[in-house]
């Protein structure tokens, strides 16, 4: 059976400094003596006692956008090749699962763009989430059908 004494006991109560030498931490309350780091609004973030410090010795490169969209972009003439080198069958539903598990695209990328670039001579079934205007036109003239996903 647990007391209200000990559950008192659980708590620890925080350091109140500066409160005479009594209580262990007054006059310079833990602080040391003099020096920058015992007066108060004072923060040395990365000083290294004046080496030039990391972040100033290493070189500033690249840039990430944070709307940057993952997405891959296959070309009809891509898929051409893919298919005569019998990695798929014509007959295959072509979308990104299939493409990223033979790791023809990137395992990373979230939508699929077909676009217009090449020829394409046999009949298709295709999956993706966007397409272009020339692409689709090709597809067409060839009697695949497109399907995109929203």
């Amino acid at each position: 059976m647990t007391t209200l004494n000990s559950k008192l006991k659980m708590i620890k109560t925080k350091m109140r400094v500066g409160r005479g030498i009594g209580s262990g931490k007054g006059k310079t309350s833990g602080r040391g003596v003099k020096g920058q780091k015992s007066r108060s609004g004072v923060a040395i973030k990365s000083f290294e006692g004046g080496q030039m410090p990391l972040y100033r010795r290493l070189p500033k490169r690249g840039f990430n956008s944070i709307s940057k969209k993952e997405i891959a972009i296959l070309n009809l003439e891509q898929i051409q090749s893919f298919i005569d080198k019998n990695s798929f069958k014509s007959s295959d539903l072509l979308n990104s699962k299939l493409l990223k598990k033979l790791k023809l695209i990137n395992k990373n990328s979230k939508k699929l763009k077909i676009l217009g670039n090449g020829e394409i001579k046999k009949k298709i079934n295709i999956e993706a989430d966007l397409v272009s205007k020339s692409a689709l036109k090709k597809l067409e003239k060839v009697g695949s059908s497109i399907q995109l996903k929203k």
